[in-house]
């Protein structure tokens, strides 16, 4: 990285991960963009919460489901940026029905990209 530190004091960059109802995902990547998120990635997860799954009939029987699908997002952007999306997010992935999913924030220590070597919000 050509000597440059990697922690630079002032530059606050949050780490936001979304786990929501796959039908959502791309309702809420097109609000996202149109309040400037640049990038995000996004992986396909199971998982429980307060609805502890559910019941399914397959083939006449009866079964429970123990986890349920859901997407990952996981959003870096600069700290002046991470309310919006919050709320960008909730707003837009609410169904007003139990497994909405649930959002967290997170410091992030650093960002670098790899390709350019820049640093923090600059690698955003």
């Amino acid at each position: 990285m050509s000597g440059r530190q990697l922690h630079t004091k002032g530059i606050n960059v949050k780490l936001i991960i979304a786990a929501i109802k796959p039908f959502k995902l791309e309702e809420v990547r097109e609000a996202l963009t149109a309040i400037g998120v640049r990038g995000m990635m996004v992986t396909e997860i199971k998982g429980f919460g307060s609805q502890s799954g559910h019941t399914e009939i397959y083939r006449g029987a009866e079964y429970a489901v123990n986890f349920v699908p859901k997407v990952r997002l996981e959003i870096v952007v600069p700290d002046n940026l991470s309310d919006s999306v919050v709320e960008t997010i909730a707003k837009t992935a609410k169904t007003d029905k139990i497994g909405d999913g649930k959002i967290f924030v997170l410091d992030v220590g650093h960002a670098v990209r790899v390709r350019t070597g820049e640093i923090n919000d600059d690698a955003l």
